[in-house]
C-alpha cells in the first residue's frame, strides 16, 4: 500500500508538471474513490502535500520578480479569515459523517468550477482583455482590491473543505480582476497565495487531528521526482490538447462526487 500510495503521487506529480494543473484536483479523488481514505484525511493531508509540493516553485517566480505581493495580500486578507471561519465551523459540527457529506459536497463542486476554469482560461483572458477599457472598467478599478478580498474570502472556504481551488479558480479570478498582468505574473502570485492558504488551512486540519503524516510522507516520496519529469516535458505539448483533456476530467470526477453528495 506504501508503494501504491507513492505511484499515486509520481502520477498526480508527473501530470501537475506536465499541464500545471491538478494538484489538490486529482489527489483528493484518487485518495477517496482509489483508496478508500475518508474524505476528512484526504483532503487534511492533502492540503499539506499541496503546500509541500508547491513551494518550490515559489522561488523561481520570485526570483525573476514575478509575484505581485499586493495582491497576494489582498487575497490572504480575504482567505485565512475564510479558512479559519471554516475549520471553526468543522469544529462545531456534530459526528464525522456530517463533516464528510459537506466535504464530499463542496469538493464535486470545485471541481466543476475548476474544470470550467481550465476548459476557458484562454476565452476569460481574451474577453477581460477587451473589457478592461471600458467605462465599466475604469469604474470598477476603484472597488477591485475589495473585490480581490471577498474572491479570497470564497477561495479560503472552499479550499480548506476540499483542497481544491487555490490553482485554476485563483488564476481565473486574477485573469478577470487584473488582465494587464502577464501570465508568468499571474501564475506566480497564484502560487504564492495558493502555497500559503493550503499551509494555513492543512495546519489548521493537522490541529484537529485529521492528517495522516506517513501517507503524506509517501505521496511527496513520489510527486518530487514526477513533477521533475512531467515540467520537462510538458514543454513539448501545446496546452490547447491538455486543457481540454483535463477540464474533461476534472468535470467528471467533480460530477460523481456533486451527484453521490
Amino acid at each position: 500500500m506504501e508503494f501504491a500510495y507513492s505511484f499515486a503521487g509520481l502520477v498526480v506529480g508527473f501530470i501537475v508538471g506536465l499541464t500545471g494543473i491538478g494538484g489538490g484536483a486529482l489527489m483528493t479523488p484518487i485518495l477517496i474513490v482509489v483508496f478508500g481514505i475518508p474524505p476528512v484525511t484526504a483532503v487534511s493531508t492533502d492540503l499539506l502535500y499541496a503546500a509541500i509540493t508547491k513551494g518550490g516553485g515559489i522561488f523561481s517566480y520570485a526570483k525573476k520578480k514575478l509575484v505581485e505581493y499586493k495582491i497576494v495580500l489582498l487575497l490572504l486578507s480575504g482567505s485565512l479569515p475564510g479558512s479559519l471561519l471554516t475549520l471553526h465551523y468543522l469544529k462545531g459540527l456534530d459526528g464525522l459523517e456530517q463533516i464528510e457529506h459537506l466535504m464530499n459536497l463542496t469538493l464535486g463542486v470545485s471541481l466543476v468550477l475548476t474544470s470550467i476554469a481550465v476548459f476557458f482560461r484562454n476565452k476569460i483572458r481574451a474577453k477581460a482583455l477587451e473589457w478592461q477599457d471600458t467605462a465599466f472598467a475604469h469604474h470598477g478599478r476603484r472597488w477591485r482590491p475589495y473585490i480581490t478580498v471577498a474572491m479570497g474570502l470564497v477561495l479560503g472556504g472552499l479550499v480548506t473543505l476540499s483542497s481544491v481551488g487555490a490553482g485554476a479558480l485563483g488564476t481565473a479570478l486574477l485573469i478577470l480582476l487584473y488582465p494587464r498582468m502577464s501570465m508568468p505574473a499571474i501564475v506566480g502570485t497564484d502560487l504564492l497565495h495558493a502555497v500559503v492558504l493550503t499551509a494555513v488551512a492543512g495546519a489548521g486540519h493537522y490541529g484537529m487531528g485529521n492528517v495522516d503524516l506517513t501517507l503524506l510522507i509517501y505521496l511527496v516520496i513520489g510527486s518530487l521526482p514526477g513533477v521533475f519529469v512531467g515540467s520537462h516535458l510538458g514543454t513539448r505539448l501545446s496546452p490547447k490538447v491538455m486543457q481540454p483533456i483535463m477540464g474533461s476530467l476534472l468535470l467528471a470526477i467533480g460530477l460523481r462526487f456533486v451527484l453521490a453528495g
